[in-house]
């Protein structure tokens, strides 16, 4: 394994686990608060239903954009649909997955990275919308204000990856090295108010 399989592996562990530090343990307080009532109340539940539906939404995602795809897996559209809508719940960003026939799991992976990357573009919300495109894939990003980090970026066009790229961040590694690999080229495109990522 190169140092920089090495440590996009570490930083995918890194992030799932950040991003699930935060479920798990409204889920535990969630219990505490149960535990020194001595019986649920509809609050406690409400709270401990809600933080399973994050958890579980986040798990399955992630085993879609960092988990192994093989070569012969299919998805379908509307279970891709299914996870989007479960990851977006009570936030400020939807992200509308527009085709609706089976896609190969390897192709479906490399769209949801790069729906994550145009999240990461998205601080204050917004849409990001996941189309079909000549035998390829465009997702776009749109909101009220965009944040392209050019380091990050860069990644999806061939360039190093950064000595300090964060957790947070290592789907825009994950996706420029998952590409060439699978024979697919990336094309960044940004605008005041939008950002998109076409898959070839």
């Amino acid at each position: 394994m190169s140092n920089d399989s090495a440590r996009i592996a570490g930083l995918v562990g890194s992030r799932i686990c950040h991003d699930l530090v935060s479920p798990v343990g409204a889920i535990s307080n969630g219990l505490e608060l149960i535990a020194l009532s001595g019986q649920p109340g509809p609050e406690e539940m409400a709270l401990i239903s809600q933080s399973c539906s994050s958890a579980t939404a986040r798990i399955n995602l992630f085993r879609m954009a960092f988990g192994a795809a093989s070569a012969d897996q299919q998805i379908g559209g509307a279970e891709a649909r299914k996870l989007l809508a479960g990851y977006c719940a009570g936030g400020r960003l939807s992200i509308d997955w527009l085709p609706s026939g089976d896609a190969e799991r390897q192709d479906m992976q490399l769209a949801m990275l790069a729906a994550l990357c145009c999240e990461s573009a998205l601080p204050l919300g917004g849409k990001v919308a996941v189309a079909e495109d000549g035998g390829g894939w465009r997702v776009t990003g749109t909101g009220p204000r965009l944040n392209i980090e050019p380091a990050a970026w860069a990644m999806l066009s061939g360039g190093a990856l950064p000595d300090d790229l964060p957790p947070a961040r290592v789907h825009f590694a994950l996706l420029g090295a998952l590409a060439p690999e699978r024979g697919r080229k990336l094309d960044v495109s940004t605008g005041e108010a939008a950002v998109s990522v076409a898959i070839s």
